[in-house]
């Protein structure tokens, strides 16, 4: 019998190498998480010292599904919205986020079922979990005013947007910007941007 043949390794002794293994691939997961998260922080700071964009956390739920409460997006600050964009702007002391839905002399309507009609067509809207007319007093069809943008919120059941008098459309000067992108949470993470420009 040959005294160098090789025992072979016990059960426990398999079982701990593999824990071993499994704590050495966490470990590497967890930094490359660690480094993504630092990586998206310095692209916010170096961005934030640009003063062009504004960080803002999203609070309610006038934006669901498209923003859910306490994921937080960038803003690129400016005054170029186009039909589609997510945007800011101020109101009451706040920034609100609301949808570009049509600018100055475009004529809106708003069905039964919360088909929204732009110029008398209607919009596809796949951001949209459920139709609804919503909370409304305005009589339609309604042509928006000189020098302003209406908006509405994705999630149309609790939004209070463009179609109370008391917000109403979104004069220029009240506009912060538009949503560039989603940076938190990072599963969510992600780019928002339309193509066609409010006239």
């Amino acid at each position: 019998m040959d005294e160098r043949k090789q025992e072979r390794p016990s059960l426990e002794l398999l079982r701990m190498e593999l824990a071993r293994e499994e704590l050495k691939h966490e470990f590497w997961k967890t930094l490359w998480h660690i480094a993504g998260i630092i990586t998206v922080a310095a692209a916010i700071t170096a961005l934030l010292a640009t003063r062009l964009v504004m960080l803002l956390k999203v609070n309610g739920m006038s934006m669901a599904p498209t923003l859910q409460e306490g994921e937080i997006v960038i803003l690129h600050q400016t005054k170029k919205i186009e039909k589609g964009d997510m945007m800011g702007f101020y109101y009451g002391g706040k920034v609100l986020l609301k949808r570009a839905i049509g600018s100055a002399g475009d004529y809106i309507d708003i069905d039964q079922e919360g088909n929204v009609y732009v110029n008398g067509e209607m919009l596809e809207e796949p951001y949209l979990e459920r139709k609804g007319p919503g909370k409304c007093e305005l009589d339609f069809p309604y042509q928006v005013p000189e020098g302003m943008i209406f908006v509405l919120g994705d999630n149309r059941e609790v939004s209070l947007d463009s179609r109370i008098r008391a917000i109403g459309c979104v004069e220029s000067s009240q506009i912060v910007g538009r949503v560039a992108c989603r940076v938190w949470p990072l599963a969510r993470m992600e780019m928002m941007r339309t193509d066609t420009e409010l006239e």
